[in-house]
């Protein structure tokens, strides 16, 4: 039972940090990527569907991105969806490709993006503090149900400590890692 639980709490603060790495991967450092416009929905035959369903994304060179929809007709759609999202990106259409190419960042949006980094970073540590919670009060509960005793509720709280420790170290390393991306010239 309380292999179960600490297993739990473990595998539950390792989905936070899948979780955290992908919320990060989304905003853009200045490289060109494919997964900076998967977020973006665009009208497809009256649905909205996320841009890579609708068409390929390519990287063309360090700092341009191509979309080549799969259907011609999409362009202009397609186009205005980027357009309108949140990233500040003009795509030039060539045709039925699109070039996107990502303009440099500016200091001031640097500093914006790392406040926005150090936010997901500040979530994700809140959602493993939560897990650890919960797995304490798990064990508290088999301690007032007398199937543990006092001593083995503070050496599992103690475990459960040390996963939490790790995983909110992992936190920031990966929040370290995606400043220094995001500060690079």
């Amino acid at each position: 039972m309380i292999e179960e639980i600490l297993k739990d709490a473990d595998e539950r603060m390792d989905k936070t940090l899948r979780a955290l790495r992908s919320e990060l991967s989304k905003i853009r450092t200045g490289r060109a990527h494919p997964r900076l416009l998967e977020h973006i929905s665009v009208n497809y035959y009256g649905s909205q569907v996320p841009l890579n369903q609708a068409a390929s994304i390519s990287v063309l060179d360090a700092r341009t991105l191509g979309v080549a929809p799969w259907d011609k007709s999409m362009v202009t759609d397609i186009e205005k969806a980027i357009l309108n999202s949140d990233l500040g990106l003009n795509p030039v259409t060539a045709g039925s490709v699109m070039r996107v190419p990502l303009p440099a960042l500016t200091e001031e949006r640097r500093k914006e993006l790392t406040r926005v980094v150090k936010s997901e970073a500040e979530k994700a540590r809140i959602a493993i503090r939560n897990i650890r919670r919960d797995a304490n009060h798990h064990i508290k509960d088999m301690l007032k149900e007398k199937l543990i005793t006092e001593d083995e509720d503070r050496r599992q709280e103690d475990t459960i400590q040390k996963i939490t420790d790790a995983h909110i170290k992992d936190v920031d390393n990966i929040l370290k890692d995606k400043e220094m991306e995001l500060m690079e010239i």
